[in-house]
């Protein structure tokens, strides 16, 4: 081959792949920033959804829901980006702020298909909403409000029911089994602090009792 021809030939290689790579550089710099801010919109939502900020809360949810489906669109076209861990983390915290909100309100929970989830950021992002789930109950425990404390230990345990059959390895599902064994120890504490909670309520109202009864 002449010098000319293999200098030609280079070029076109070096054109070529940095083409593909200038790309795959863009995107990749365009879903970090997308990621960073889908958590941040995640987690204000949570935060939200704890201070009862419930219009505010379905507002960010709104937007969050915007953005991931851009995450997801921009990367169609490069797979390995779109597994990479943090666009699954972010897509992690969709779920967890979308689960969390719809759980309080009393909705039904989201499903996979709805939020363009992958099952395993989607089971995982599930398993971290119980634990805001327990910081909610808790906050009604300490506030005095009772009311709607048991169905959400219920939703907890349903939502661990349904982890806890996924018997499938970490790497297809993103570390699910550790997610799991966190949610059995968050349930539960929760059980053991409302049951604790309960007995304590019913024995403060015998005590009344009693002493109305006391000449």
């Amino acid at each position: 081959m002449r010098e000319g021809s293999l200098t030609a030939s280079l070029q076109a290689i070096e054109a070529a792949a940095r083409q593909e790579l200038d790309a795959r550089h863009a995107a990749r710099e365009r879903a970090l920033v997308d990621s960073r801010a889908l958590i941040r919109t995640c987690a204000n939502t949570i935060r939200a959804v704890h201070r009862h900020e419930f219009e505010r809360a379905a507002e960010m949810l709104t937007q969050a829901a915007a953005a991931s489906v851009h995450l997801t669109e921009a990367l169609r076209g490069y797979q390995d980006l779109y597994w990479a861990g943090y666009v699954q983390d972010a897509q992690k915290e969709y779920v967890e702020a979308v689960a969390t909100y719809r759980a309080v309100r009393g909705e039904p929970l989201p499903t996979p298909r709805e939020l363009g989830v992958a099952a395993g950021a989607f089971l995982n992002g599930l398993g971290e909403a119980v634990g805001e789930l327990r910081r909610y109950t808790l906050d009604r425990l300490r506030g005095d409000d009772w009311e709607g404390c048991e169905p959400l230990l219920q939703m907890m345990d349903d939502i661990y029911s349904l982890l806890v059959t996924m018997d499938y390895p970490d790497a297809l599902t993103g570390g699910l089994r550790r997610t799991t064994d966190n949610v059995r120890g968050i349930l539960e504490r929760t059980r053991g602090d409302l049951t604790s909670a309960i007995r304590q309520r019913e024995l403060q109202a015998a005590l009344r009792q009693l002493e109305s009864r006391l000449p």
